[in-house]
Order: C-alpha cells, then structure tokens, then sequence
C-alpha cells in the first residue's frame, strides 16, 4: 500500500462538558518531524498523544492541533476583588483632596484598574481530559490516514505507468545492441577492404577488432540490473505492506536505476540508444521527484 506524505484530518471527542478538537496537516520530509500545538492546560497528554501520532505514520512534517471549549459556556469565571477595588477607591478619594481635584471617580474607570476583576479557570481532570484528547487525535488520524491512501493511489498509479515507459526503453535499447555490432562489422569490413584493395582481409583481426569494440559499448548488464530495479519497484507499489513506509526503499532503487542509465549513456555510440537513454534519464529523474511524495 502506498501513502502520499501529505495529508488532513479533523477529529473531535466530548468529555466532562467540554468539546475538544484535533486537527492534522502534514507535508513532505524525510523523517518524521511532529510538530504538536496544544493548550498549556492540556500539555499533560503530550507524551501519550506522541506515541499514538507515530502509530499512524512513518514519515512526513506534522502538526497537530488541538483545542477545547466548553459546551456549558464554562471552564473560566470573572472574580470580582472587592478589596482591592476599595483601597482604589480610597486612594482615590485621598488624592483628590490632598490636590484639591474634583471627585470623578467613575464604575468603569475604577473597574479598569489591574486585579480589579480577575479570571479564574477551573480545574480540569487530567485523566479524563488525557481520555478526551487521545480519543479526538485518534479520530483526526483516521481520518488522515484515508486522505494519504486515496493520495497514495494517485501516486502509485502515476509511478507505474512512469515504470512501463522505462520498461519500454529498455527493451528498444536491448534489441538495438546487437545491430550496432552488426553494422559496425559491416562498416569495418568495408573500410579495410577499402585500404586493402585486392589485399585479403584477415578474418582474425577483424574478428578480434570488432569482439573489443562489442566488449566496449556492451550494456548487457546494466539492462538486466535495470529490469530488475524496475520489477523490485512495480513489486513495491503494488504489494508493499499496508504500514512499512515504502519511501525510503523506492528512493534507492530510484538511485540505482540512475547509475545504470549514466553507465548506458556513457557506453553509447549510437543515437539511437543514446535519444533511448536520455529518455530514461528524464523519467527517472520524475520518478524520484514523485518518491519525495510517497512516505
């Protein structure tokens, strides 16, 4: 199974009156790199949501989320310092007298003053709240997991047709070979009997002349290497375990696919394998673009 590295999720869980969401967004990486944004009051779950994001992914940039509000309108309440408002007040009073001011203290400039009115937030059960988070994150993982897979296919889809068109060229480049050595012997042959007028050409130089040059520019190896990297990698879209993260294993043998097509363009002396070899290069070079994509 195939996952794309980028994805979204939402999920949401209900617990002691209070409403929690979790949402995730990921993007392309080469590790996995959790980013996660909870309320301070909520850093209690840190460790255990950690541990389950890692269960739902390999690889990738993700940041998570996480908010709550209460569904009773609650969870904070105004306290009104009625002490310190009073020695405002007084102080007030005094100032005004000792400069001779008028007294225009009002409610809403009194109310202004710091402490005044304070927030009071109320205390949360750290394990129901911890029950309430893993249950939303578990649902926004989900929920990401089937948006990376749908993008997975999309990927896989398009890595395999990429696989079909080198597949071709390598079977244009394999039945080419033979008729370059073909066409050398014959341009050879015409050569030296050229040289040699009604001289009789040695058949075991020629032979030996053309055997170099076949051993030279022969790219035998490098063709059944490359078959076999393009079988490994159909063989891992297609039947890769659901969760093992295939990236990594698709970006080497995308590598090893690019040296042997260097090695085929470095041994060419014909156009047409050459054209055939730059054409590998180039959907190569798109697979692994498309592998940065896949987890």
């Amino acid at each position: 199974m195939v996952y794309s590295m980028t994805g979204f999720g939402r999920g949401e869980a209900t617990t002691e009156g209070y409403r929690i969401t979790a949402e995730i967004r990921s993007v392309n990486n080469r590790y996995l790199d959790l980013n996660l944004k909870l309320p301070r009051r909520l850093l209690c779950a840190e460790t255990e949501v950690r541990s389950l994001l890692k269960r739902y992914m390999k690889r990738g940039k993700v940041d998570l989320f996480v908010s709550y509000v209460s569904d009773e309108g609650i969870g904070a309440q105004v306290r009104y310092n009625h002490e310190i408002a009073r020695e405002y007040l007084e102080s007030l009073k005094r100032m005004a007298m000792d400069f001779g001011l008028e007294d225009d203290v009002h409610l809403t400039s009194l109310a202004r003053f710091p402490d005044v009115f304070t927030t009071e937030e109320e205390e949360l059960d750290e394990n129901e709240m911890t029950a309430g988070i893993l249950q939303a994150v578990e649902a926004a993982c989900r929920q990401f997991v089937e948006v990376r897979k749908k993008e997975g296919g999309f990927l896989r889809d398009d890595l395999i047709e990429k696989l079909t068109v080198m597949a071709s060229d390598v079977d244009a480049i394999r039945e080419r070979s033979p008729q370059i050595i073909e066409e050398y012997k014959q341009s050879l042959r015409a050569k030296v009997a050229d040289l040699l007028e009604d001289n009789k050409i040695d058949e075991g130089r020629l032979s030996a002349e053309i055997t170099l040059y076949a051993d030279k520019i022969c790219v035998d190896e490098e063709l059944v290497r490359l078959t076999s990297h393009i079988g490994q990698m159909k063989d891992a879209l297609e039947k890769g375990d659901e969760r093992d993260g295939i990236g990594r294993k698709l970006d080497f043998i995308a590598q090893e696919m690019n040296r042997e097509a260097n090695t085929i363009l470095s041994k060419s002396t014909d156009l047409e394998i050459s054209d055939r070899g730059i054409g590998l290069k180039t959907t190569i070079e798109k697979v692994r673009e498309q592998i940065q994509n896949v987890e």
